[in-house]
């Protein structure tokens, strides 16, 4: 009599905390949330990028590499999808090109996620940095990127056991980089209780041939991460708190935080307007719909730009806005001369005016 008067204890006490958590889960990923339209002037979908284009960074050159095809576990992915990196003029924004992959690397099993391009100052060369989960692992692949021919030479494959979960990168030497881990735990089943339990172990590591480390920890989940234009600070978005974290870099390559700027969204990867400084970043306005990903009521679309970053009072602007009718669950944003390259981490990309 007394155990099953313990169970039932047990049972009450269980039932009671889930549901505590799962109502905490709805508020940090503002389910309740209600998106008003806020569209741009002369939208259109781009043609020819039809499986999502996660992760986008644009060259000086008005050229904007492209990462697509992303099958992430728990989100819709058409069997039609195939990783790959393709090249878009911003000058147009119109015909996509696939970039070829070129060296001693198993195209049939790309599956990339974040990327970033360093430029080596010495002779000009770009490298393209990307995250890749090939059968659901995690690596990151260095390419050189030959822009007469359309290719990516590929140069390096790095793992560790410290890029565990990798969601994004922001390369700062031809093989050096840093890198944010989404999940602390590589199982599934554990991933989901990371969710619903304020585990804040997630972190933010530095790579280079000579060392890798943790270098800034203490976050439920990190995501985007960017640099500034003179490399003295990375931005880093802890998603799950919608803010977006500055950090300064230090002479070891530790990162020491700033400050925090809350943006009221979920904000994915992020781009560094490299006149301005300003910050752009392609968001989740309500996460709850995003993880579930309902096709009768699909996740909307959100683009936040912030001015000013390092000043007393930044400015957090909306910049666009779709309830998943035209853009589902935008996943990254960036200027160039008055145009906005949106992308998305498994539906379309939305090529806009600013002006």
């Amino acid at each position: 009599m007394g155990r099953v008067v313990l169970l039932s204890v047990f049972g009450v006490v269980l039932a009671a905390l889930v549901g505590e958590r799962f109502i905490a889960l709805r508020n940090l990923s503002l389910a309740s949330r209600e998106l008003t339209q806020n569209h741009l002037p002369n939208c259109r979908l781009v043609k020819g990028i039809e499986y999502g284009s996660e992760d986008l960074t644009i060259l000086e050159d008005g050229l904007a590499l492209i990462s697509t095809g992303l099958k992430y576990p728990g989100l819709p992915c058409s069997p039609d999808a195939v990783g790959k990196i393709v090249v878009l003029n911003m000058s147009s924004g119109e015909n996509p090109i696939e970039l070829k992959i070129e060296g001693d690397f198993d195209a049939s099993s790309f599956n990339p996620h974040g990327i970033s391009v360093y430029t080596d100052e010495k002779d000009g060369s770009r490298y393209l940095f990307v995250v890749n989960h090939p059968h659901s692992n995690c690596q990151v692949d260095i390419f050189k990127f030959v822009k007469e021919k359309n290719t990516l030479l590929h140069l390096k494959t790095i793992k560790h056991e410290l890029l565990h979960n990798v969601n994004d990168i922001v390369a700062v030497g031809v093989d050096s980089f840093y890198a944010t881990n989404d999940h602390y735990f590589t199982f599934e089943v554990l991933k989901l209780l990371e969710l619903l339990f304020p585990i804040t172990w997630c972190d933010v590591v530095y790579y280079s041939p000579e060392e890798v480390k943790s270098v800034a920890g203490g976050f439920p989940s990190t995501n985007g991460i960017n640099i500034s234009p003179n490399k003295r600070y990375l931005y880093v978005s802890d998603i799950m708190n919608h803010r977006i974290a500055v950090m300064e870099v230090q002479k070891d390559n530790t990162l020491s935080r700033v400050k925090e700027v809350a943006v009221g969204s979920l904000c994915d990867n992020i781009e560094v307007d490299r006149e301005t400084g300003d910050l752009w970043s392609g968001c989740h306005p309500n996460g709850m719909k995003f993880l579930v990903s309902d096709v009768n009521d699909p996740p909307g679309s959100e683009v936040i730009r912030i001015q000013n970053i390092h000043s007393e009072k930044p400015v957090v602007t909306q910049v666009y806005a779709d309830d998943g009718r035209v853009l589902i669950g935008s996943s990254v944003a960036a200027p160039y001369k008055g145009k906005l390259l949106i992308g998305t981490v498994y539906h379309k990309t939305l090529y806009c005016d600013l002006n």
